[in-house]
């Protein structure tokens, strides 16, 4: 299975737990940022001159950085999730 279509199939699984979560939670909002996640990386794939490994770990480094000049928890953990879905990407 292609690459492509094993990040499609996140993005369908995902969606789906997102409709079946009725309260907005930080499951539901991890999961569509999930989404949005796969989205970028496939949309930068698109072009087969980009290296997408180190387009992810500049996002990644940004964020990192990010977190870094946070002082507040609240502030950071979206940024956390971020990252670890990055990372679980790459």
């Amino acid at each position: 299975m292609a690459i492509e279509q094993t990040l499609q199939n996140e993005i369908q699984e995902s969606t789906r737990w997102i409709d079946l979560e009725k309260e907005n939670s930080t499951y539901k909002r991890d999961l569509k940022r999930r989404v949005e996640l796969i989205n970028w990386v496939l949309e930068n794939m698109k072009n087969s001159d980009t290296d997408i490994c180190s387009v992810i770990e500049t996002r990644m480094k940004e964020i990192i950085d990010k977190i870094n000049k946070t002082h507040s928890i609240f502030e950071a953990d979206p940024l956390h999730t971020e990252l670890r879905i990055l990372d679980w990407i790459l």
